[in-house]
């Protein structure tokens, strides 16, 4: 793999990349590691992954350059100080236009989860719904916690599974139509938000 990934913000002690879809962060089987292609990017040893996405899922990334600010940004990312913003496109209309999808999750068949009614450690999950055209709702995304395929479930559990999420029965695509748009935080009090549109997905232009 030798591509450059994208670099969105750059600090001396981190990078925000926005990941392409389709690019793991853990290092699968026969390939080198995205922390990996990072370092070399940049000419440094290392690079320390502080937070996930789906290899489905394109968007901002968090790469520590130390390991005293990965230890930083996994305080900032257990104490929920990391407000989060993701896009969704799907085909199908939502029970309710916006809210809060609150349950907890177990796992399911075939690597999938499920949201469950009782509340005892909830995925929370605030939304909004847009319609794009007909057949297409633009829907915003704040998780509120960090669970495994949280907006995965959460856009099943409103009926508008995303688009190209095969897994969850969301409808054929050239992709999965989830990409995490904004990031917002403070960090050694500097406020800082980066944004990036998704690179990659003909049905993105349908968002004026």
């Amino acid at each position: 793999m030798t591509f450059t990934l994208p670099i969105c913000y750059q600090h001396p002690d981190f990078i925000i990349i926005n990941k392409p879809d389709g690019v793991s962060v853990h290092k699968d089987e026969a390939e080198i590691g995205l922390t990996e292609i990072m370092a070399r990017q940049l000419n440094v040893e290392q690079v320390w992954l502080v937070h996930r996405l789906d290899k489905i899922t394109s968007g901002l990334l968090i790469l520590a350059l130390n390991k005293e600010t990965a230890a930083k940004f996994y305080h900032l990312f257990e104490q929920h100080k990391i407000q989060k913003t993701y896009w969704a496109l799907s085909d199908r209309k939502p029970k309710k236009k916006q809210g809060k999808i609150v349950g907890d999750m177990e796992k399911s068949r075939n690597g999938a989860w499920k949201l469950c009614h009782n509340k005892e450690n909830p995925a929370v999950t605030q939304f909004n719904a847009n319609l794009l055209e007909p057949s297409l709702r633009h829907f915003i995304l704040h998780p509120k916690t960090g669970k495994t395929h949280q907006l995965r479930v959460a856009m099943k559990s409103l009926g508008s599974p995303i688009l190209g999420d095969k897994l969850y029965t969301g409808s054929a695509a050239d992709r999965v139509y989830l990409h995490a748009y904004q990031l917002e935080f403070e960090y050694e009090n500097e406020q800082i938000c980066v944004q990036a549109e998704p690179t990659s997905g003909h049905f993105w232009q349908k968002i004026g």
